[in-house]
């Protein structure tokens, strides 16, 4: 969950998210519309999906048990180098290196190593480093010190210098290029992207939701019908589920942000001719009931879209 994701906001996500599935046999044998659900709001869905994945794997395969070798950690889904370093190091005290974002801040402002850190070249400078300054005991203690002192101490904006344990020999500091270390990777600007979102309702007051992909944006999760921007939507819905539309109002647009580009979302709430209403629940496909308690995984904008229309409903 920390990946990607600040402290402040991944706490409440976990502490719900361990309650639900206390032990790694409870999180395999869950549904993955479960787990999606418990992640709704936090983004990088993936990390969820591989969760899930990597929890049935060490159940299957490891009868439950966490592997202990770095290689086979490695290879469970969504598992890095980094990521698998700091779990044998915290967990069972063996010697790995870590590399993720605070501890490369910390090495590139305390060597005064420039470039972005996600070039090749600059990370592999950065991994020598790291393996170099890991210890061969005391490594657990070793590993969170440093991961706490990139996220409470050396952050990445306002670093509190006065009371770091190294800020002697600190390039950075020494150089006063704190602001400048380590390199920002040159931004551009983010493209916009637009598309509707098709909220269409039955006479039960029910709105049609479909299954995602795995694969790409809010992969798994249950999302409006999503109709492209360039086609008539009646003519659409028509075209795909055989209704008619008897009538339909847009509402506000909503602009959500990925890492690499903007998405205006246009909701447009559709009410179909009753006797032109033949769509069916199926896998992939489910009629909502805006005030029920179904524990669906759903984007962060389509969450927001039908507690209004729950709302409204009442």
């Amino acid at each position: 969950m920390l990946q990607q994701t600040q402290v402040k906001t991944v706490i409440p996500y976990f502490e719900r998210f361990m309650q639900s599935f206390p032990d790694v046999t409870a999180l395999a044998n869950a549904h993955e519309d479960k787990v999606l659900h418990h992640w709704s709001g936090l983004g990088y869905y993936a990390r969820a999906r591989n969760l899930h994945k990597s929890a049935k794997i060490i159940v299957d395969i490891y009868k439950g048990i966490f592997p202990d070798q770095i290689e086979t950690v490695i290879k469970l889904p969504g598992i890095g180098r980094s990521t698998a370093g700091a779990i044998l190091s915290l967990s069972q005290n063996q010697r790995h290196p870590i590399l993720d974002g605070n501890v490369k801040r910390v090495l590139a402002r305390y060597y005064g190593i420039s470039g972005w850190t996600g070039e090749r070249k600059t990370e592999e400078q950065l991994w020598k480093m790291a393996e170099q300054l890991t210890p061969i005991k005391n490594v657990s203690t070793y590993t969170q010190a440093i991961m706490d002192l990139g996220a409470m101490v050396c952050s990445r904006t306002q670093p509190d210098c006065n009371n770091c344990p190294v800020m002697q020999g600190c390039f950075a500091y020494e150089n006063n290029q704190q602001s400048l270390l380590p390199t920002r990777r040159k931004k551009k600007p983010l493209p916009i992207k637009q598309t509707i979102f098709t909220i269409i309702e039955n006479k039960d007051g029910e709105v049609l939701l479909e299954k995602r992909p795995s694969v790409g944006i809010w992969g798994g999760l249950w999302s409006f019908p999503e109709c492209p921007v360039n086609e008539n939507l009646s003519t659409w819905i028509k075209k795909k589920y055989g209704s008619i539309v008897s009538d339909q109002t847009e509402h506000k647009t909503l602009r959500h942000t990925f890492s690499h580009f903007h998405l205006d979302i246009r909701p447009i709430r559709v009410k179909l001719i009753k006797d032109s209403v033949s769509v069916k629940d199926q896998g992939d496909i489910i009629w909502y009931k805006l005030n029920g308690s179904s524990q669906l995984g759903m984007a962060a904008p389509v969450t927001k879209i039908t507690r209004q229309l729950t709302k409204e409903s009442k």
